[in-house]
Protein backbone atom coordinates (compact mmCIF):
# COMPACT_ATOMS: atom_id res chain seq x y z
CA UNK A 1 0.00 0.00 0.00
CA UNK A 2 1.17 3.55 -0.75
CA UNK A 3 2.78 4.91 2.48
CA UNK A 4 0.98 8.23 2.19
CA UNK A 5 -2.36 6.50 1.59
CA UNK A 6 -1.68 4.25 4.58
CA UNK A 7 -1.11 7.26 6.84
CA UNK A 8 -4.20 9.06 5.54
CA UNK A 9 -6.38 6.04 6.28
CA UNK A 10 -5.33 5.79 9.95
CA UNK A 11 -7.83 6.86 12.63
CA UNK A 12 -5.26 9.21 14.17
CA UNK A 13 -4.78 11.09 10.90
CA UNK A 14 -8.53 11.40 10.33
CA UNK A 15 -9.23 12.57 13.86
CA UNK A 16 -6.21 14.90 13.91
CA UNK A 17 -7.24 16.47 10.59
CA UNK A 18 -10.81 17.06 11.73
CA UNK A 19 -9.54 18.26 15.10
CA UNK A 20 -7.18 20.67 13.34
CA UNK A 21 -10.13 22.05 11.39
CA UNK A 22 -12.01 22.50 14.68
CA UNK A 23 -9.05 24.23 16.31
CA UNK A 24 -8.44 26.49 13.32
CA UNK A 25 -12.10 27.49 13.34
CA UNK A 26 -11.98 28.17 17.07
CA UNK A 27 -8.79 30.19 16.65
CA UNK A 28 -10.47 32.20 13.88
CA UNK A 29 -13.44 32.80 16.15
CA UNK A 30 -11.06 33.70 18.96
CA UNK A 31 -9.31 36.23 16.73
CA UNK A 32 -12.57 38.02 16.06
CA UNK A 33 -13.60 37.92 19.72
CA UNK A 34 -10.18 39.16 20.84
CA UNK A 35 -10.37 42.08 18.43
CA UNK A 36 -13.78 43.00 19.78
CA UNK A 37 -12.49 42.83 23.34
CA UNK A 38 -9.43 44.92 22.47
CA UNK A 39 -11.51 47.64 20.83
CA UNK A 40 -14.50 47.75 23.19
CA UNK A 41 -12.99 46.60 26.50
CA UNK A 42 -9.26 47.39 26.53
CA UNK A 43 -6.44 45.95 28.74
CA UNK A 44 -8.19 46.75 32.03
CA UNK A 45 -11.44 45.11 30.94
CA UNK A 46 -9.43 42.12 29.75
CA UNK A 47 -8.25 41.56 33.33
CA UNK A 48 -11.88 41.46 34.54
CA UNK A 49 -12.69 38.97 31.79
CA UNK A 50 -9.76 36.86 33.01
CA UNK A 51 -11.08 36.87 36.58
CA UNK A 52 -14.52 35.70 35.45
CA UNK A 53 -13.00 33.00 33.22
CA UNK A 54 -11.04 31.58 36.16
CA UNK A 55 -14.11 31.68 38.41
CA UNK A 56 -16.31 30.10 35.74
CA UNK A 57 -13.78 27.35 35.15
CA UNK A 58 -13.74 26.44 38.83
CA UNK A 59 -17.52 26.66 39.10
CA UNK A 60 -18.09 24.46 36.05
CA UNK A 61 -15.86 21.76 37.49
CA UNK A 62 -17.61 21.90 40.87
CA UNK A 63 -21.04 21.76 39.26
CA UNK A 64 -20.20 18.75 37.08
CA UNK A 65 -18.64 17.10 40.17
CA UNK A 66 -15.51 16.44 38.14
CA UNK A 67 -17.22 13.42 36.59
CA UNK A 68 -16.24 14.05 32.96
CA UNK A 69 -13.03 12.01 32.81
CA UNK A 70 -14.59 9.28 34.93
CA UNK A 71 -17.63 9.12 32.64
CA UNK A 72 -15.37 8.88 29.58
CA UNK A 73 -13.36 6.06 31.17
CA UNK A 74 -16.28 3.95 32.39
CA UNK A 75 -18.44 4.48 29.32
CA UNK A 76 -15.46 3.44 27.18
CA UNK A 77 -14.98 0.32 29.31
CA UNK A 78 -18.67 -0.69 29.49
CA UNK A 79 -20.13 0.56 26.22
CA UNK A 80 -20.96 -3.02 25.26
CA UNK A 81 -22.46 -3.82 28.68
CA UNK A 82 -25.98 -2.38 28.56
CA UNK A 83 -26.74 -2.73 32.29
CA UNK A 84 -23.52 -1.12 33.50
CA UNK A 85 -23.77 1.61 30.89
CA UNK A 86 -27.28 2.51 32.10
CA UNK A 87 -26.06 2.68 35.70
CA UNK A 88 -23.15 4.95 34.80
CA UNK A 89 -25.25 7.36 32.73
CA UNK A 90 -28.23 7.51 35.12
CA UNK A 91 -26.12 7.87 38.26
CA UNK A 92 -23.88 10.60 36.89
CA UNK A 93 -26.77 12.53 35.32
CA UNK A 94 -29.00 12.54 38.42
CA UNK A 95 -26.11 13.46 40.73
CA UNK A 96 -24.78 16.38 38.74
CA UNK A 97 -28.24 17.78 37.93
CA UNK A 98 -29.10 17.86 41.64
CA UNK A 99 -25.81 19.55 42.49
CA UNK A 100 -26.15 22.04 39.63
CA UNK A 101 -29.56 23.16 40.86
CA UNK A 102 -28.25 23.61 44.42
CA UNK A 103 -25.27 25.61 43.11
CA UNK A 104 -27.62 27.81 41.08
CA UNK A 105 -29.60 28.79 44.18
CA UNK A 106 -26.39 29.65 46.05
CA UNK A 107 -25.15 31.81 43.18
CA UNK A 108 -28.43 33.62 42.63
CA UNK A 109 -29.13 34.60 46.20
CA UNK A 110 -25.51 35.46 47.06
CA UNK A 111 -24.77 37.39 43.86
CA UNK A 112 -23.56 40.45 45.76
CA UNK A 113 -21.03 38.41 47.72
CA UNK A 114 -19.59 36.74 44.60
CA UNK A 115 -19.40 40.08 42.80
CA UNK A 116 -17.21 41.49 45.58
CA UNK A 117 -14.98 38.41 45.65
CA UNK A 118 -14.36 38.30 41.90
CA UNK A 119 -14.52 41.91 40.75
CA UNK A 120 -13.91 43.87 43.96
CA UNK A 121 -15.87 46.76 45.41
CA UNK A 122 -15.44 49.08 42.42
CA UNK A 123 -17.60 47.08 40.00
CA UNK A 124 -21.23 46.03 40.24
CA UNK A 125 -21.84 42.99 38.05
CA UNK A 126 -24.30 41.06 40.22
CA UNK A 127 -26.37 40.35 37.10
CA UNK A 128 -23.50 38.17 35.84
CA UNK A 129 -23.81 35.77 38.74
CA UNK A 130 -27.58 35.65 38.48
CA UNK A 131 -27.19 34.79 34.80
CA UNK A 132 -24.74 32.02 35.68
CA UNK A 133 -27.30 30.64 38.14
CA UNK A 134 -29.92 30.38 35.40
CA UNK A 135 -27.75 28.65 32.80
CA UNK A 136 -25.60 26.45 35.06
CA UNK A 137 -27.81 23.30 34.94
CA UNK A 138 -27.85 23.43 31.14
CA UNK A 139 -24.07 23.65 31.03
CA UNK A 140 -23.69 20.75 33.47
CA UNK A 141 -25.93 18.50 31.36
CA UNK A 142 -24.19 19.42 28.10
CA UNK A 143 -20.74 18.70 29.61
CA UNK A 144 -22.00 15.33 30.82
CA UNK A 145 -23.52 14.40 27.46
CA UNK A 146 -20.31 15.33 25.67
CA UNK A 147 -18.37 13.00 28.00
CA UNK A 148 -20.76 10.15 27.16
CA UNK A 149 -20.30 10.74 23.43
CA UNK A 150 -16.52 10.76 23.90
CA UNK A 151 -16.63 7.57 25.95
CA UNK A 152 -18.62 5.84 23.22
CA UNK A 153 -15.70 6.51 20.89
CA UNK A 154 -17.65 8.93 18.68
CA UNK A 155 -14.62 11.14 18.08
CA UNK A 156 -16.06 12.91 15.05
CA UNK A 157 -19.27 13.77 16.89
CA UNK A 158 -17.27 15.27 19.76
CA UNK A 159 -15.29 17.46 17.38
CA UNK A 160 -18.37 18.52 15.40
CA UNK A 161 -20.05 19.41 18.68
CA UNK A 162 -17.11 21.67 19.53
CA UNK A 163 -17.18 23.23 16.06
CA UNK A 164 -20.90 24.00 16.30
CA UNK A 165 -20.55 25.28 19.85
CA UNK A 166 -17.72 27.62 18.84
CA UNK A 167 -19.79 29.05 15.99
CA UNK A 168 -22.71 29.70 18.34
CA UNK A 169 -20.30 31.25 20.84
CA UNK A 170 -19.02 33.67 18.21
CA UNK A 171 -22.49 34.92 17.38
CA UNK A 172 -23.36 35.39 21.05
CA UNK A 173 -20.04 37.12 21.83
CA UNK A 174 -20.30 39.44 18.83
CA UNK A 175 -23.80 40.56 19.74
CA UNK A 176 -23.12 40.97 23.46
CA UNK A 177 -19.76 42.78 23.19
CA UNK A 178 -20.95 45.04 20.39
CA UNK A 179 -24.01 46.16 22.32
CA UNK A 180 -22.96 45.99 25.97
CA UNK A 181 -19.15 46.38 25.95
CA UNK A 182 -17.55 44.97 29.15
CA UNK A 183 -20.87 43.73 30.53
CA UNK A 184 -21.54 41.99 27.23
CA UNK A 185 -18.09 40.35 27.25
CA UNK A 186 -18.75 38.98 30.72
CA UNK A 187 -22.26 37.79 29.82
CA UNK A 188 -21.00 36.01 26.69
CA UNK A 189 -18.59 33.97 28.84
CA UNK A 190 -21.57 32.87 30.92
CA UNK A 191 -24.16 32.22 28.22
CA UNK A 192 -22.19 30.59 25.38
CA UNK A 193 -21.20 27.27 27.05
CA UNK A 194 -24.78 26.51 28.12
CA UNK A 195 -26.03 26.72 24.53
CA UNK A 196 -23.92 23.66 23.76
CA UNK A 197 -26.67 21.60 25.42
CA UNK A 198 -28.78 21.65 22.25
CA UNK A 199 -25.88 20.39 20.13
CA UNK A 200 -24.86 17.58 22.51
CA UNK A 201 -28.47 16.50 22.95
CA UNK A 202 -28.85 16.19 19.17
CA UNK A 203 -25.80 13.91 18.85
CA UNK A 204 -26.53 11.79 21.94
CA UNK A 205 -30.12 11.22 20.87
CA UNK A 206 -28.77 9.48 17.75
CA UNK A 207 -26.83 7.01 19.92
CA UNK A 208 -28.93 6.44 23.05
CA UNK A 209 -32.48 6.77 24.32
CA UNK A 210 -31.88 8.89 27.43
CA UNK A 211 -35.53 8.73 28.55
CA UNK A 212 -35.27 4.95 28.98
CA UNK A 213 -31.89 5.15 30.75
CA UNK A 214 -32.15 8.07 33.17
CA UNK A 215 -34.40 6.57 35.84
CA UNK A 216 -33.98 6.41 39.61
CA UNK A 217 -33.97 2.62 39.55
CA UNK A 218 -30.69 2.78 37.60
CA UNK A 219 -29.05 4.97 40.25
CA UNK A 220 -26.08 3.06 41.69
CA UNK A 221 -24.04 4.05 44.76
CA UNK A 222 -21.16 1.82 43.68
CA UNK A 223 -20.85 3.95 40.54
CA UNK A 224 -20.78 7.09 42.70
CA UNK A 225 -17.91 5.54 44.65
CA UNK A 226 -15.99 4.87 41.44
CA UNK A 227 -16.56 8.37 40.09
CA UNK A 228 -15.66 10.05 43.40
CA UNK A 229 -11.94 9.58 42.71
CA UNK A 230 -12.32 11.66 39.57
CA UNK A 231 -14.20 14.30 41.57
CA UNK A 232 -11.21 14.68 43.87
CA UNK A 233 -8.83 14.99 40.93
CA UNK A 234 -11.07 17.55 39.22
CA UNK A 235 -11.38 19.63 42.38
CA UNK A 236 -7.62 19.93 42.52
CA UNK A 237 -6.90 20.61 38.84
CA UNK A 238 -10.00 22.48 37.69
CA UNK A 239 -10.91 24.29 40.91
CA UNK A 240 -7.71 24.87 42.84
CA UNK A 241 -5.80 25.70 39.63
CA UNK A 242 -8.01 28.60 38.48
CA UNK A 243 -8.23 29.89 42.06
CA UNK A 244 -4.43 30.00 42.25
CA UNK A 245 -4.37 31.92 38.95
CA UNK A 246 -7.00 34.29 40.36
CA UNK A 247 -4.78 34.99 43.38
CA UNK A 248 -1.76 35.45 41.11
CA UNK A 249 -3.67 37.95 38.97
CA UNK A 250 -4.72 39.92 42.05
CA UNK A 251 -1.08 40.04 43.13
CA UNK A 252 -0.06 41.29 39.67
CA UNK A 253 -2.65 44.07 39.92
CA UNK A 254 -1.27 45.10 43.31
CA UNK A 255 2.41 44.96 42.27
CA UNK A 256 2.46 46.21 38.65
CA UNK A 257 -1.11 47.41 37.98
CA UNK A 258 -4.38 46.42 36.32
CA UNK A 259 -3.12 47.16 32.80
CA UNK A 260 -0.14 44.80 33.20
CA UNK A 261 -2.52 42.12 34.47
CA UNK A 262 -4.51 42.70 31.28
CA UNK A 263 -1.37 42.08 29.20
CA UNK A 264 -0.83 38.74 30.94
CA UNK A 265 -4.48 37.82 30.38
CA UNK A 266 -4.04 38.69 26.69
CA UNK A 267 -1.00 36.40 26.44
CA UNK A 268 -2.91 33.67 28.26
CA UNK A 269 -5.80 34.10 25.83
CA UNK A 270 -3.50 33.68 22.82
CA UNK A 271 -1.93 30.63 24.46
CA UNK A 272 -5.36 29.10 24.96
CA UNK A 273 -6.03 29.27 21.24
CA UNK A 274 -3.02 27.30 20.04
CA UNK A 275 -3.06 24.95 23.06
CA UNK A 276 -6.51 23.79 21.92
CA UNK A 277 -4.82 21.64 19.28
CA UNK A 278 -3.04 19.64 21.98
CA UNK A 279 -5.76 19.54 24.64
CA UNK A 280 -8.57 18.49 22.32
CA UNK A 281 -6.62 15.75 20.53
CA UNK A 282 -5.49 14.43 23.92
CA UNK A 283 -9.03 14.44 25.32
CA UNK A 284 -10.76 13.10 22.23
CA UNK A 285 -8.25 10.51 20.97
CA UNK A 286 -5.44 9.72 23.42
CA UNK A 287 -7.37 9.66 26.72
CA UNK A 288 -9.82 6.91 25.66
CA UNK A 289 -6.86 4.93 24.30
CA UNK A 290 -4.94 5.25 27.58
CA UNK A 291 -8.07 4.25 29.51
CA UNK A 292 -8.26 0.84 27.84
CA UNK A 293 -4.49 0.19 27.56
CA UNK A 294 -3.84 -3.08 29.40
CA UNK A 295 -0.08 -2.97 29.98
CA UNK A 296 3.03 -0.76 29.91
CA UNK A 297 3.82 -1.76 26.32
CA UNK A 298 0.48 -0.48 25.02
CA UNK A 299 0.81 2.70 27.08
CA UNK A 300 4.34 3.24 25.79
CA UNK A 301 3.12 2.97 22.20
CA UNK A 302 0.44 5.60 22.88
CA UNK A 303 3.01 7.97 24.41
CA UNK A 304 5.36 7.33 21.49
CA UNK A 305 2.62 8.11 18.98
CA UNK A 306 2.05 11.48 20.64
CA UNK A 307 5.72 12.46 20.89
CA UNK A 308 6.49 11.27 17.37
CA UNK A 309 3.46 12.57 15.45
CA UNK A 310 1.82 15.37 17.43
CA UNK A 311 4.44 17.20 19.51
CA UNK A 312 6.84 18.01 16.60
CA UNK A 313 3.98 19.64 14.67
CA UNK A 314 3.10 21.68 17.74
CA UNK A 315 6.70 22.85 18.21
CA UNK A 316 6.81 23.92 14.56
CA UNK A 317 3.53 25.81 14.95
CA UNK A 318 4.59 27.76 18.06
CA UNK A 319 7.92 28.63 16.40
CA UNK A 320 5.98 30.28 13.58
CA UNK A 321 3.81 32.03 16.17
CA UNK A 322 6.88 33.46 17.90
CA UNK A 323 8.28 35.04 14.74
CA UNK A 324 4.83 36.38 13.85
CA UNK A 325 4.16 37.82 17.33
CA UNK A 326 4.18 41.50 16.31
CA UNK A 327 1.81 40.83 13.44
CA UNK A 328 -0.45 38.78 15.71
CA UNK A 329 -0.75 41.52 18.33
CA UNK A 330 -1.34 44.27 15.76
CA UNK A 331 -3.88 42.16 13.90
CA UNK A 332 -5.76 40.78 16.91
CA UNK A 333 -5.64 43.73 19.24
CA UNK A 334 -4.64 47.40 19.18
CA UNK A 335 -1.27 49.22 19.53
CA UNK A 336 -1.98 49.49 23.26
CA UNK A 337 -1.29 45.75 23.52
CA UNK A 338 2.21 45.74 21.92
CA UNK A 339 3.94 45.16 25.33
CA UNK A 340 2.45 41.66 25.18
CA UNK A 341 5.10 40.75 22.54
CA UNK A 342 7.72 40.64 25.33
CA UNK A 343 5.87 37.74 26.94
CA UNK A 344 5.84 35.37 23.94
CA UNK A 345 9.20 33.62 24.34
CA UNK A 346 8.69 32.31 27.86
CA UNK A 347 5.00 31.62 27.30
CA UNK A 348 5.69 29.51 24.20
CA UNK A 349 8.60 27.72 25.89
CA UNK A 350 6.39 26.90 28.85
CA UNK A 351 3.58 25.67 26.62
CA UNK A 352 5.87 23.27 24.75
CA UNK A 353 6.94 21.80 28.10
CA UNK A 354 3.32 21.73 29.24
CA UNK A 355 2.26 19.84 26.11
CA UNK A 356 4.97 17.24 26.65
CA UNK A 357 3.73 16.77 30.23
CA UNK A 358 -0.01 16.72 29.46
CA UNK A 359 -0.02 13.33 27.76
CA UNK A 360 1.75 11.84 30.79
CA UNK A 361 -0.67 13.59 33.12
CA UNK A 362 -3.65 11.99 31.37
CA UNK A 363 -2.34 8.66 32.64
CA UNK A 364 -3.42 9.72 36.15
CA UNK A 365 -7.02 9.92 34.95
CA UNK A 366 -6.84 6.90 32.67
CA UNK A 367 -5.66 4.61 35.49
CA UNK A 368 -7.44 6.47 38.32
CA UNK A 369 -4.23 7.28 40.18
CA UNK A 370 -5.93 9.72 42.53
CA UNK A 371 -3.35 10.24 45.28
CA UNK A 372 -0.42 10.59 42.90
CA UNK A 373 -2.32 13.10 40.76
CA UNK A 374 -3.41 15.25 43.71
CA UNK A 375 0.11 15.36 45.16
CA UNK A 376 1.67 16.26 41.79
CA UNK A 377 -0.92 18.93 41.05
CA UNK A 378 -0.69 20.57 44.47
CA UNK A 379 3.11 20.51 44.25
CA UNK A 380 3.02 22.14 40.80
CA UNK A 381 0.54 24.84 41.83
CA UNK A 382 2.54 25.57 44.98
CA UNK A 383 5.73 26.01 42.97
CA UNK A 384 3.91 28.26 40.50
CA UNK A 385 2.39 30.38 43.29
CA UNK A 386 5.70 31.12 45.01
CA UNK A 387 7.72 31.51 41.80
CA UNK A 388 5.18 33.96 40.36
CA UNK A 389 5.13 36.10 43.52
CA UNK A 390 8.95 36.15 43.62
CA UNK A 391 9.58 36.66 39.89
CA UNK A 392 7.01 39.44 39.37
CA UNK A 393 8.84 41.62 41.89
CA UNK A 394 12.18 41.09 40.11
CA UNK A 395 11.20 40.86 36.43
CA UNK A 396 7.81 42.58 36.34
CA UNK A 397 5.07 41.04 34.23
CA UNK A 398 7.64 38.88 32.37
CA UNK A 399 8.28 37.15 35.67
CA UNK A 400 4.86 35.47 35.49
CA UNK A 401 5.51 33.67 32.20
CA UNK A 402 9.04 32.80 33.35
CA UNK A 403 7.55 31.24 36.48
CA UNK A 404 5.07 29.25 34.38
CA UNK A 405 7.84 27.91 32.11
CA UNK A 406 10.01 26.84 35.04
CA UNK A 407 7.04 25.24 36.80
CA UNK A 408 6.13 23.29 33.63
CA UNK A 409 9.73 22.07 33.29
CA UNK A 410 9.77 20.81 36.88
CA UNK A 411 6.37 19.16 36.40
CA UNK A 412 7.46 17.40 33.18
CA UNK A 413 10.63 16.15 34.84
CA UNK A 414 8.65 14.80 37.79
CA UNK A 415 6.14 12.97 35.57
CA UNK A 416 8.91 11.50 33.39
CA UNK A 417 10.51 10.00 36.49
CA UNK A 418 7.19 8.77 37.91
CA UNK A 419 6.03 7.13 34.66
CA UNK A 420 9.49 5.97 33.59
CA UNK A 421 8.39 2.32 33.23
CA UNK A 422 5.49 3.04 30.87
CA UNK A 423 7.42 5.83 29.14
CA UNK A 424 10.79 4.18 28.55
CA UNK A 425 9.90 0.50 28.91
Amino acid sequence: MNPIKKIIETDLFKITSLNSLSVLLKIGIGLITSKLLAVFVGPSGMALVGNLRNFSSSLESITTLGFQNGVVKYVAEHKNDKLQLQKIIATAFISLLFFAVVSSFILFFLAAFWNTQIFGNNFDYQIIFKAIALVLPWYAISAFLLSVINGLGKFKEVIWTNITGNAIGLLVSFYMIWNYKTLGALLSIVISPSLLFFVTFYFISKELSLSSIIKFRNFDFETIKKLSSYSLMALVSSVLGPLVYLVIRKNIIEVVGLEQAGFWETMTRISTYYMMFITTILSVYFFPKLSIAENNKETQNIFRTFYKNILPLFVLAVTVIYFARFFIIKFLFTPDFLPVTTLFFWQLTGDILKSAALVLGFQFFAKKMTKAFILSEIASLTVLYFLSHYFVVIFGIQGIVMAQALDNFIYLLGLAVYFRKSLFG
